[in-house]
């Protein structure tokens, strides 16, 4: 589907369980009204899905994700989730490599590609996450690992299946460390995406590819990253869990 920019993602990662969630979207739909001049898109747990879209029935506007899908359809894998499972539950959008899961849990680029494939197959939007390390940003390596981690990830697609992603730079030193990359730095990085799209499905289609930023994004940083050239939205952490604060995120003018 074409998504409406700016694209506001709040990742609640490990938090907010069933009746948290609920008392969540009473308390964000209170401060939040419907609007579809933006794309809103929650992750929350996957144990909070179903509340969550029964606490929100009736807007339409809020869209509900998965934070991560095994890349099987079926099968006997314990504890995992297959994208037609997270389908079937209402998910429309599901986060592919995102930086916990390449450090913490160990998906690697093969990992992440077959998630990506999987998810796109099932009918549902994949948010590809890239970014690098602090060392290999120091090193001079940021180009080199965002090329990668794109090229890789985006490999099994059709050019059609490749229109129909989020692209998610989130420079791993960023996230929940309370440093954020600058605008200029990241703008920087958008620039390099989009050119990787724009070859790989053309400049029309690249330009309709949100192309968003995740690392320490809170009230006070978003007007200056959302007014880069670049930057088509944003993938919240720790300011997602809050109603007050991704509120007031989800309200901000773009350009």
């Amino acid at each position: 589907m074409r998504l409406v920019k700016p694209f506001f993602g709040g990742n609640w990662k490990m938090n907010h369980g069933p009746r948290a969630a609920r008392r969540f979207v009473e308390e964000f739909t209170a401060l939040f009204p419907p609007s579809q001049d933006r794309t809103v898109v929650f992750f929350p747990p996957a144990v909070s899905l179903a509340e969550f879209r029964t606490a929100a029935a009736g807007r339409e506007d809020l869209l509900v994700g998965l934070q991560d899908v095994y890349w099987e359809p079926s099968g006997a894998f314990t504890g995992s989730i297959s994208a037609p499972l997270a389908k079937d539950a209402g998910a429309t959008f599901v986060i592919a490599g995102h930086s916990e899961r390449r450090h913490v849990f160990g998906d690697s680029d093969e990992d992440v590609v077959r998630k990506v494939a999987a998810i796109s197959a099932a009918g549902l939007t994949p948010v590809l996450c890239v970014g690098e390390l602090l060392e290999e940003r120091d090193r001079g390596e940021v180009e080199s690992v965002v090329t990668r981690q794109v090229e890789i990830g985006l490999s099994q697609l059709q050019a059609e299946e490749a229109e129909r992603i989020v692209v998610a730079y989130e420079p791993v030193w960023a996230i929940g460390t309370g440093r954020t990359a600058s605008a200029e730095d990241a703008n920087e990085v958008h620039e390099l995406i989009r050119g990787m799209l724009v070859e790989r499905v053309g400049s029309a289609a690249a330009r309709a590819i949100p192309i968003i930023y995740g690392g320490s994004v809170k009230t006070s940083n978003i007007e200056e990253l959302l007014a880069a050239p670049e930057i088509d939205g944003v993938l919240v952490g720790g300011a997602s869990l809050s109603p007050k604060d991704f509120a007031q995120i989800c309200r901000t003018v773009w350009r």
